[in-house]
Parts: structure tokens; sequence; C-alpha cells
């Protein structure tokens, strides 16, 4: 007679050695794609931890906007909205018309190759300006959920880690050192060269610095909205009268043959979170 033990074994999953090494395969390249950029963000996140101890606040305020609110230029603001004690109306509208440019983002981010819905809901909050940049090439497309999710992890881990330190160690950085904010800054010429490397469209960048440079002497410091929804119309524009050319431009997240056993389309990662 067969033990009940032994008649509720199951025979071992053959894909189950292969399924995980595919996913370490994963978090690996997300670590490595988020890499340089949470390497950049580091001179920025001293200086944040340095200047909420300037600000008169506490050390733990720094680690917290940096893990609660993560949305960069906004935090150093709500910094000096708490230290002078502004009303949270004026909070929330500031934050408000500074994240605004967030809701283009979601236009070209990769969200549908994040099948879970706790993995969504951290995509779309870690959803930062380096995130977007780093995937928002045609190849990031077919990246896998966890390639995604951990490029934004280690985005974030870099930012709260460094802007935490700057907070505990902030009187030991000298005051005549300059231009650790201007690492950002060449992240982002960076990212904007392989992107045009990518694609190879001259026009675009051309008409991103026309808009601009016209949204700026238009609009001043409050230029970044109207100039990336300015932007958003010209690229829409451009994409109708493609179709109407009868050449339609690739969409985001189209299939073309799909292989019934995991999902996936052919040339792209695993949707495996």
């Amino acid at each position: 007679m067969t033990s009940s033990r032994g008649a509720s074994e199951q025979p071992p999953d053959p894909h189950a050695g292969a399924r995980t090494d595919g996913i370490r395969e994963q978090l690996r390249l997300g670590w490595l794609t988020g890499l340089p950029a949470g390497a950049a963000v580091i001179p920025v996140g001293l200086a944040f931890g340095v200047l909420v101890i300037q600000y008169g606040l506490p050390w733990w305020v720094a680690p917290l906007l940096s893990g609660i609110v993560f949305a960069g230029s906004i935090e150093f603001l709500l910094a000096g909205l708490l230290a002078a004690g502004a009303p949270l109306v004026q909070i929330a509208l500031t934050a408000l018309i500074v994240n605004f440019r967030h809701a283009f983002y979601a236009l070209t981010f990769p969200l549908h190759r994040i099948r879970s819905i706790p993995g969504k809901t951290y995509g779309t909050f870690a959803l930062t300006d380096e995130a977007f940049a780093l995937t928002s090439g045609r190849e990031a497309q077919r990246w896998s959920g966890t390639r995604i999710l951990t490029l934004e992890g280690t985005f974030q881990l870099f930012w709260v880690a460094s802007s935490t330190a700057g907070a505990l160690l902030g009187s030991l950085i000298p005051p005549w050192i300059k231009g650790l904010d201007f690492a950002m800054t060449a992240l982002f010429v960076v990212l904007a060269i392989d992107a045009y490397k990518a694609r190879r469209s001259l026009p675009q960048p051309v008409i991103a610095v026309g808009i601009g440079l016209v949204s700026a002497a238009l609009f001043g410091a409050n230029m970044l909205a109207p100039a990336m929804g300015a932007y958003v119309l010209v690229l829409i524009i451009g994409y109708l009268i493609s179709r109407a050319r009868g050449r339609e431009l690739p969409r985001t997240g189209e299939l073309d043959v799909v292989d019934p056993d995991d999902g996936t389309t052919a040339g792209q990662e695993p949707r495996d979170v």
C-alpha cells in the first residue's frame, strides 16, 4: 500500500532551475542598468541631506522624504516648505505643479511588462525622471518586469542611502566643494546621446530643444509642464501624419508572435513579475 505521503508527493519541475536562473539573470541586468544612474545621483543625494540639516530639520527627514516621496526636485522644495511651516494646501499644489510631468511618462513606460499588482504599484511609484529615461527606449519595451523593478529599486536604494549619508555627515563636507549637482545633468546628456544613437532621428531632439527654449522664454522656471505638453502634442501629430501616409509607427507593447508557454513576444524577456 502506498503511503499518503508518497501519494501526495509531486514529481520535480524540470523547468524550475531554468526559471530560477532566468530570474537571477534579470535581477543582475536590472542592477547593472540602474547602477550608472544610482552612482550619478550620489552627489545630489548628499547635497539634499546637507540641505535638510541646514534648514534646521532633524536628520531623519532626509530618508523619510527620499523613501516615501521619492520624486527628486520636489523633495528639495518640500524641505524648504517644511522648514518654513508652509500650509498643507500650498505643499500639495507645489507638488502637483512640479510633478505634473510624470503624467506624460506613462505614455511610453513599459508598465505592461509587469504582471503583478504589487509590482505595477511599485513600478508606478518609483517612476522617476531617471527610470523614465532608462526605459524610454524601444528595447526597454521588451524587458522583463523583474529587470524594470530592479533598476527602479537600485536607483531608490542609492538615493535614500546618499541622502541619509548627507544628513548624517553633512557637517563633514567642505562648503567650498562646488558642482555636486552637475552629475545628474551629465547623466541626462549621456542618456540623450544614447537615445539618439538608438533612433537616429535628428528632427525629434531638435524640436525638443526648440520647444524647451521657447517655453523657458515664455514661462521661466515653470516651463517644464508646458514644454512636455507641447512636445507630446508634436509627437501625436507626427504619429497621425505617419498613419495617414500608410507608415504606422510601432505601438508600445505590440505583440508579433506569442509563445503560449510563457506569454512572451519573440525577442522579449519573460514577464515574470
